[in-house]
C-alpha cells in the first residue's frame, strides 16, 4: 500500500516514532564518536544550548535535574566537557555563590557543522509542508514529547 495512502492509525504513529528515535540515535551516537563525547554529554550540551537559547541560565543542580543524574555523576560529565573545551562554568552575575554553565563557542561550531546538515535535509523533506500542515506537525511533536515526559515521570523510581 503506498505510504500516502495507507490508514495513519495510531500504531503507525508509534512504530514511525520510534524509527526517528532509533535514527536520531545513531546521529547522536555518530556525532558524539567523532568528537570524542559520551551520549550523556550531548544531552548535557543540548539541555544547555537550549537553555542558553532562552536565555536562562544552566545550573549543575538543575542540569543534573534535567539529565536525572546524582550531584557525582554531573561533575563528572561537566569535568569531561570542561576538560575538552565544550562549556565554561562562570560564577553569576546576580549571585556569585551559584555557578552558570556555559557553551564555548568551540562548541557550538563543532554541532552547527555536524548538524545543520541534518537541518537542510528536514527542511527539504518538509518544503512541500503548507503552514496548515507544519502547525499539526508541530502540534503533533509537542505532544507526543509531553505525552514521553509524562510516561517517564510516571515510571521513573
Amino acid at each position: 500500500m503506498p505510504e500516502d495512502t495507507e490508514p495513519v492509525t495510531d500504531d503507525l504513529l508509534v512504530l514511525l516514532l520510534r524509527q526517528l528515535t532509533v535514527e536520531s540515535d545513531r546521529f547522536a551516537e555518530m556525532f558524539g564518536e567523532a568528537h570524542g563525547l559520551h551520549r550523556t554529554d550531548l544531552n548535557a550540551l543540548a539541555v544547555i544550548m537550549d537553555a542558553a537559547r532562552m536565555g536562562d541560565p544552566m545550573s549543575p543542580s538543575r542540569l543534573a535535574s534535567a539529565l536525572h543524574l546524582s550531584a557525582s555523576a554531573t561533575t563528572a560529565v561537566l569535568d569531561r566537557l570542561e576538560r575538552a573545551g565544550h562549556l565554561f562554568r562562570d560564577r553569576s552575575a546576580t549571585d556569585r555563590r551559584k555557578v552558570e554553565l556555559r557553551m564555548h563557542e568551540k562548541a557550538r561550531e563543532i554541532g552547527s557543522e555536524f548538524f545543520q546538515p541534518l537541518g537542510r535535509s528536514y527542511a527539504e523533506a518538509w518544503r512541500d509542508l503548507g503552514e496548515d500542515e507544519r502547525r499539526t506537525v508541530a502540534r503533533f511533536l509537542r505532544s507526543s514529547i509531553a505525552a514521553t515526559v509524562e510516561v517517564r515521570g510516571r515510571l521513573a523510581p
